[in-house]
């Protein structure tokens, strides 16, 4: 089974990593793919560029094997459509394997949203980050469709190769990139909202610094 978690990672905090770990965990595999984002189409564009951002992601991992770094979206170009990256990665591992994709409780709320949203659940499963006090959409299209595809828990997903959709509790961490940004231009300390080695690179190189 593989999993993957986008992101822009604007920069990348402990809100993307501990529940990235607990995902992996949720599903029994052995690594978790973080996909950061090259143009996101749904919101701001990222402040650090494609390389400044993996060179962080890749200070966030390089220490936890159990997280890995999926770069397909940075070199692609044009707006990073998720349903483009799941047919890429779907054409990689062949039609049987069991393929994840993770996000939010507010991302699922928004799916009908997504470029082509009813193409995903042919090409993955989704497993939500559920936090306490999130509800499952209980009207609109999004809804409708959850009604035949949730299943008990994450470690099911792997009896079939996608359209299915589990919810695996998480940490519920209020950490933001937003914040982190806001924080770092007004020349306040970031530490222990991320790494310590990626606040040490921001840091080195004035990144957000206003």
């Amino acid at each position: 089974m593989i999993c993957i978690l986008g992101g822009t990672f604007d920069p990348v905090h402990f809100g993307h990593l501990r529940p990235a770990l607990e995902i992996r965990q949720a599903l029994d595999i052995p690594s978790l793919s973080l996909l950061p984002c090259r143009t996101p189409p749904h919101r701001p564009q990222p402040r650090l560029s494609a390389a400044q951002r993996l060179e962080l992601l890749e200070l966030a991992v390089r220490d936890e094997p159990g997280l890995r770094i999926d770069t397909r979206e940075l070199e692609r170009d044009g707006p990073s459509w998720m349903v483009d990256t799941l047919r890429s990665l779907r054409d990689e591992i062949g039609a049987k394997q069991p393929l994840c994709l993770a996000l939010g409780m507010d991302a699922l709320a928004g799916l009908d949203t997504w470029h082509r949203w009813r193409d995903i659940p042919a090409l993955c499963h989704l497993v939500v980050m559920q936090r306490p006090g999130n509800d499952w959409p209980a009207t609109g299209e999004v809804a409708e469709w959850l009604r035949g595809a949730r299943c008990d828990a994450p470690r099911d997903l792997r009896h079939s190769p996608a359209g299915r959709v589990a919810a695996a509790p998480v940490t519920q961490l209020d950490i933001s990139s937003t914040a982190i940004r806001a924080l770092l231009a007004a020349g306040h300390n970031a530490r222990y909202l991320l790494p310590e080695a990626v606040l040490q690179r921001i840091t080195q190189e004035k990144w957000y610094a206003d």
